[in-house]
């Protein structure tokens, strides 16, 4: 990594390698220290069989927007995994897009805890919770 890499910057590089997020269709909206934000259009590959978003989508776009918000913490040289996560889904939601707010609760040394909002954002801009995160990361050293 380069030194002078914005948190945004290191947040996208490591984005763009992300196949699923690709796959389904996600985007980076923001990163500042500490906090990420990504959203996710509704389409039929992010769906459950009764039309609404799938819990398996909002639980990785929750889980990779708080992880990011961890990995803002991390000195160059380090990234993070996930040791656990556990959600809540609060409501399920169909059409506009997804937004997960990802933020950072404690950081240390090795031991990341953070935690993700999930919001829907309907197509007239009416936003309503959707699902809660909460998760364990662990930073360690870069290996590509």
């Amino acid at each position: 990594m380069n030194h002078t890499e914005s948190p945004l910057q290191r947040v996208q590089r490591s984005f763009e390698r992300q196949g699923l997020m690709r796959l389904l269709g996600a985007a980076v909206d923001s990163v500042a220290p500490g906090v990420c934000v990504l959203s996710l259009p509704y389409s039929d590959k992010v769906t459950q069989q009764q039309g609404g978003f799938h819990g398996g989508a909002m639980g990785a776009l929750a889980d990779i927007a708080a992880g990011y918000a961890g990995l803002t913490q991390t000195p160059a040289g380090m990234e993070v995994v996930t040791v656990e996560y556990k959600i809540n889904f609060l409501t399920s939601c169909q059409g506009g897009k997804l937004r997960a707010t990802g933020r950072v609760i404690k950081a240390g040394k090795r031991v990341i805890v953070s935690a993700a909002d999930v919001v829907h954002v309907a197509d007239d801009g009416r936003e309503t919770a959707c699902a809660v995160l909460q998760q364990t990361l662990m930073a360690v050293p870069k290996t590509y």
